[in-house]
């Protein structure tokens, strides 16, 4: 007969106090949901897809269809830039590394694509960290499949790339079928992972992000102002990049820095670029000041006791493996609760034995949960405690 499952209940908000046991039966589990979504909130936006991100905690504060496979437009950039860093960063190329610009990149990218370009010429030459600016800045076609062609010789094999390296990543929803973000059937990214990869650009290359904050870049003559509407608009904001096509709406990827935090959203498929404007910067104000990461948990923190059969002493305390932070609207904070979980322990045990799991939830929905470890050692009863221990058992029935 297996032991039965204890659950103590408890609250999130520091300082942790026990308030009452209860006894359930075996394989009472929910399964956690990996976002906040916007169903179980009563915080709204119209952006058909959004998320938001902490990015001092790496922690989802917000999901709407967030995880569903979209098309990015021009947000794909991102990833074609970080493809380019990566490469200055191993020494494969510099800044002043030069492409030329090919007929296909002149045909498809080019101030005739009637796409967005940054003009470059047919049979120019064009120095890296110009292109990038054409990229980043300009959101330039041209630009993109040049830095394409020169890194893997053609743009389909860049973008093969581009998608092994994603997977790498570990941004599993997406497929790149080019540099650029031109509509193709099967190019798409989720706009969770399109807000990790944000994180991880921001991470990895401070040396080029400053790059996404610059507002205009001329090229061949021709001013380009940058599209991100944060930027000028909503303070702190630095970045990253917007996307459109009439298969996608209207998108961005947008990130802002306020004294020492920082979020990042993205939203695709609004209707216009004054709708994007005027979401982007509601949902960023929101980032903000509607939602907080809460910490739940530190690390190795006491959360209760566990009852133990045949040890020295009736129960042992439990703590935490890892601290628990959950980030939520402050307006959903009542609703936070947590649940130890756990089976009766059995003697001996050692110090830092997995005993059970804290829950957390979020109304009836689990957000996440940790496992919780023996913070001490216990050694089994002498022989003869055993026996007494047995024979009133059974004289209890």
């Amino acid at each position: 007969m297996s032991a039965p499952i204890l659950i103590l209940t408890l609250e999130t908000a520091p300082p942790m106090r026990f308030i009452s046991p209860t006894v359930l039966p075996l394989g009472l589990f929910l399964l956690a949901q990996p976002a906040y979504s916007q169903d179980a909130s009563r915080f709204q936006t119209n952006a058909p897809h959004a998320a938001i991100i902490d990015f001092n905690s790496n922690e989802v504060l917000f999901t709407k269809d967030a995880e569903r496979p979209m098309p990015p437009a021009s947000m794909t950039k991102i990833m074609t830039a970080f493809m380019v860093f990566e490469a200055l960063e191993s020494g494969r190329i510099t800044m002043d590394t030069e492409f030329n610009v090919s007929e296909e990149a002149w045909r498809r990218g080019g101030a005739k694509s009637g796409s967005s370009t940054m003009f470059l010429d047919l049979n120019s030459t064009a120095r890296v960290e110009d292109l990038l600016r054409g990229v980043i800045v300009q959101s330039g076609n041209d630009a993109c499949i040049v830095l394409a062609e020169g890194l893997a010789g053609s743009e389909s094999a860049f973008a093969e790339l581009m998608t092994q390296r994603a997977h790498e990543l570990g941004l599993k929803t997406a497929t790149f079928l080019n540099s650029t973000g031109w509509p193709d059937a099967g190019h798409e990214i989720s706009a969770l992972d399109l807000a990790k990869l944000a994180d991880m650009m921001i991470r990895r290359f401070p040396q080029y992000y400053g790059l996404y904050n610059e507002r205009s870049f001329t090229w061949n003559g021709i001013k380009q102002s940058n599209r991100n509407p944060l930027l000028g608009r909503f303070t702190g904001a630095d970045g990253l990049k917007t996307g459109h096509t009439e298969i996608s709406g209207y998108g961005l990827v947008g990130s802002a820095k306020r004294g020492d935090d920082r979020r990042i959203i993205v939203i695709n498929g609004t209707g216009s670029s004054s709708e994007r404007r005027d979401t982007a910067i509601s949902l960023m104000n929101a980032a903000f000041t509607q939602f907080k990461v809460y910490d739940v948990f530190t690390a190795n923190q006491i959360v209760g006791d566990v009852d133990v059969y045949m040890g020295k002493a009736g129960t042992i305390p439990v703590e935490t493996i890892s601290e628990v932070k959950v980030g939520l609207p402050r307006v959903d904070r009542a609703s936070l609760r947590s649940e130890l979980h756990a089976k009766m322990a059995v003697a001996p045990i050692e110090k830092g034995d997995v005993l059970g799991e804290v829950i957390v939830y979020q109304g009836d929905s689990v957000i996440d949960r940790v496992d919780v470890i023996a913070s001490e050692s216990m050694k089994e009863k002498s022989s003869v405690g055993k026996v007494w221990t047995s024979l009133l058992k059974t004289i209890r029935g």
